[in-house]
């Protein structure tokens, strides 16, 4: 555990108000919201949009949800807000950060239909077959893989298209992939990620075609891609929120 440098999901915490962060996240973060104003609303309405994206899972009957990339698990996290509507809802967590791991650990002990699995978002063939996945995910039977907030930290050398379609091939038809991604398109955001460079992770922008891509094989589901805040809203968006650098979406994996 490295506390001498900023870690994406520390600073990420401290933005949502968690506690699970070090005077250098602190830091990074103030800074951040220095460089980028919105970014406090913004790490905010992704994490909203992870929530809403949560209740159209489970409203539309999925009962399985894959989540790679979980990062520290501020409170509500996406098994709380599932299996409040959805007692049955079975949620496996993947990250490759043994801090995150031990944290999910400790919450999720006791309950057999959450776990938390070591693996690494670059390396998709072994979140599919590691066995803590398989325990609780039936791949014959449709899945919500989240994806949110997380592919703007694989560059484009370790190929986030080649992941993403790894993971989509092991989908059955029904499935949903739920994927947010930061993005430069409505403000210039270069000191933002000068922010992240001197982190343990890089973070890298792209624009909506790119992002848009990520969903090849699925269906976009009505507003289609959007700002996080805009993403089937359940109240009026925050100030700022055209600001927002989070494009958000929902799609569904077709029979075809």
């Amino acid at each position: 555990m490295d506390t001498s440098k900023p870690h994406p999901a520390r600073v990420y915490d401290y933005l949502l108000g968690g506690k699970d962060n070090y005077p250098v996240d602190q830091a990074a973060g103030e800074a951040l919201v220095a460089a980028a104003p919105e970014a406090r609303i913004g790490v905010r309405a992704n994490r909203a949009f992870m929530e809403r994206a949560v209740r159209f899972a489970v409203g539309s009957g999925v009962r399985q949800i894959l989540d790679v990339g979980t990062g520290l698990p501020t409170s509500p996290n996406i098994h709380e807000v599932a299996q409040r509507l959805a007692p049955d809802v079975r949620v496996a967590y993947v990250d490759n950060d043994p801090i995150v791991k031990v944290h999910g650990d400790a919450l999720l002990s006791q309950s057999g239909t959450t776990n938390i699995i070591l693996a690494d978002l670059r390396r998709p063939q072994d979140i599919l077959d590691h066995p803590d996945v398989r325990r609780l995910i039936d791949f014959d039977q449709p899945v919500a893989l989240f994806l949110v907030a997380i592919l703007h930290f694989v560059t484009d050398e370790e190929g986030p298209g080649r992941i993403v379609a790894t993971l989509r091939d092991a989908l059955p038809a029904g499935s949903l992939l739920v994927l947010s991604h930061a993005t430069a398109d409505f403000a210039d955001r270069s000191d933002a990620q000068a922010v992240y460079n001197k982190a343990s992770a890089t973070l890298n922008l792209r624009e909506r075609a790119e992002i848009e891509r990520f969903f090849d094989g699925f269906d976009l589901i009505e507003p289609g891609l959007a700002q996080a805040p805009f993403w089937r809203p359940d109240g009026p968006p925050p100030p700022g929120s055209r600001e927002i650098g989070f494009y958000a979406g929902v799609a569904r994996k077709s029979d075809l």
